[in-house]
């Protein structure tokens, strides 16, 4: 439901892609979403690339994940998450803005699809994480269900564009989700709030990517 709330300005804005270049309407579709999420994510997209630049034990990068300053490593993880996506929206709206914005629906489900699954998948790396009362809610009974929902829910939105696409597209969420988790896991010795953000914004990008490709 969030993923809805939040593709739904990029989504009117790439409608206009007949109106002014698909380039710009991908371009303002992306900060539409961003800003509908307060960037709250994208913050962890900066706080994650900077820490991973770090070289020291998994304990110094947690210390630079807390670190409110910007260095390089932040300012190209934004770019080589947010410069595809942005591409790919206006390859997709450039054949299609009705399908662009199906895309961008199915991108923002997802976000919250990967980030669920690390939820459910992972281990906080600190006690005191925003991440720990999600990780406790989704244990026990709650897992499956959280599972389940979390695989299918972008796939109304892909099935709309395509169906036999879909089941390729879909599987972008574990994998994005898998892939930060080991990452996760080595690097930080777990999970925390910026690792799950950015999990959800490089699922967004690989899905767009995928779709972009497929078409």
């Amino acid at each position: 439901m969030i993923g809805l709330v939040t593709g739904l300005p990029g989504a009117i804005l790439l409608l206009a892609a007949p109106v002014v270049p698909p380039g710009v309407a991908a371009t303002l579709a992306l900060g539409a979403v961003l800003l509908a999420a307060g960037l709250h994510h994208a913050d962890g997209v900066l706080d994650v690339g900077d820490a991973l630049m770090v070289h020291g034990s998994p304990d110094r990068r947690r210390e630079v994940l807390q670190d409110a300053r910007v260095g390089i490593g932040g300012l190209g993880a934004l770019f080589l998450v947010y410069a595809p996506t942005v591409g790919a929206l206006a390859a997709l709206s450039a054949v299609s803005p009705g399908r662009a914005a199906l895309a961008l629906f199915a991108g923002e489900v997802a976000v919250r699809s990967a980030m669920l699954l690390v939820l459910v998948f992972g281990e906080p790396a600190d006690l005191r994480s925003s991440s720990v009362p999600f990780v406790r809610a989704l244990s026990g009974p709650h897992r499956t269900p959280a599972v389940i929902v979390a695989l299918l829910a972008p796939l109304p939105f892909l099935l709309a564009m395509s169906a036999l696409l879909a089941p390729l597209a879909v599987l972008a969420v574990p994998l994005v989700a898998l892939g930060l988790l080991r990452i996760s896991a080595a690097k930080f010795g777990g999970i925390g709030g910026d690792v799950v953000g950015a999990t959800g914004e490089v699922c967004r990008a690989v899905v767009l990517v995928a779709l972009s490709t497929m078409m």
